[in-house]
C-alpha cells in the first residue's frame, strides 16, 4: 500500500469514527426522561374526595375554597356540577374551611362559609339550593361501591324551592311501572338504590301520593356500576322561565 493509500484510509477511519460518536451524541440527546413536577396522588385515605352541585337560582359565577385555596379555575354556573368532568375534587381530612361565593364586586349572592369534618376516603357531595340573597347548602356522604354485577346505582335529590309549604315527592319510573323513591321531602337525599344499565327510561315526578306529573326526566340511561344522583330543582310554582322546576342528573362514579 502506498503511503497514500494508507493517508486515505485513516481519514476513511476518523471519519467513521466520527460519525460513530455524532450518531451516540444525537441518540443521547434525543432520549426522553420525565420530570415530575407535581406530585401524584395514588393514596387517598388521607383524603376525600368531594363534588358540587349548584341549584341555587340565579347563581352564575360561583368558585369554591377550601382553606382559602380556589378550587376550580372557571365559574360553577345554576344546574352545574363540579368538576364537570371526573367524579370529585380532593380534599385533606380533618375539619376544613369551605367558601363558596360569587367573585363579581357587585353580586348580590350571599356567600356559603361553613366547616367540614372531611374524612380519609370517603366521597361527599355539596348541594347548593334556595336563592341567591338567601343561598344554603347541604353536605351529604356519597358512598361509592362498584357493583359486581351489571347493574348501576340511582338516588334522588330534592332541592326544588318554594316559599311556601309543597308536597313531598314520589320519583315514578315507567319501566319499572312503580314509583321507585316515595315521600322525598324538600332538601332530602335518599340512599342509593340498585338499577338496570343500560335502559332507557323515563322518571315522573309527582306529589307524594298523586300521579299528577310536575316534571319528567326523559330517556334517564344509566351505565353499568356507575352512580347516579337524579336532581330535582327550580322554582316550585313556575312552569316556564329560566328557573322553572326541572329535573336532571350528574354522575358520581
Amino acid at each position: 500500500m502506498t503511503k497514500s493509500e494508507k493517508m486515505k484510509s485513516v481519514n476513511k477511519y476518523a471519519a467513521g469514527f466520527a460519525g460513530l460518536v455524532l450518531t451516540g451524541m444525537a441518540l443521547v440527546s434525543c432520549q426522553k426522561t420525565f420530570d415530575e413536577k407535581i406530585s401524584q396522588q395514588t393514596n387517598f385515605n388521607s383524603s376525600s374526595i368531594v363534588q358540587v352541585y349548584n341549584g341555587t337560582l340565579n347563581a352564575t359565577r360561583n368558585y369554591v375554597y377550601v382553606d382559602s385555596k380556589p378550587m376550580n379555575g372557571a365559574a360553577i354556573a345554576y344546574g352545574a356540577v363540579f368538576p364537570a368532568t371526573g367524579y370529585g375534587f380532593s380534599v385533606p381530612i380533618g375539619i376544613k374551611a369551605f367558601l363558596i361565593r360569587d367573585t363579581l364586586t357587585a353580586t348580590t349572592q350571599t356567600q356559603l362559609s361553613f366547616a367540614q369534618n372531611m374524612q380519609g376516603g370517603k366521597n361527599y357531595t355539596i348541594f347548593m339550593f334556595d336563592t341567591i340573597t338567601a343561598a344554603k347548602q347541604k353536605t351529604v356522604e356519597t358512598p361509592i361501591v362498584i357493583p359486581e354485577d351489571t347493574t348501576a346505582r340511582v338516588r334522588f335529590a330534592n332541592f326544588v324551592y318554594s316559599r311556601n309549604i309543597i308536597p313531598a315527592i314520589d320519583v315514578f319510573s315507567k319501566k319499572r311501572n312503580q314509583n321507585i323513591f316515595t315521600n322525598v321531602n324538600v332538601t332530602d337525599v335518599t340512599s342509593f338504590i340498585p338499577y338496570a344499565s343500560d335502559l332507557t327510561d323515563t322518571l315522573s315526578l309527582r306529589s307524594t301520593g298523586t300521579t299528577t306529573e310536575l316534571v319528567a326526566l326523559n330517556g334517564f340511561t344509566p351505565r353499568a356500576k356507575r352512580s347516579y344522583t337524579v336532581v330535582f330543582r327550580g322554582r316550585y310554582e313556575n312552569t316556564t322561565g329560566t328557573v322553572a322546576r326541572t329535573v336532571s342528573t350528574f354522575a358520581n362514579y
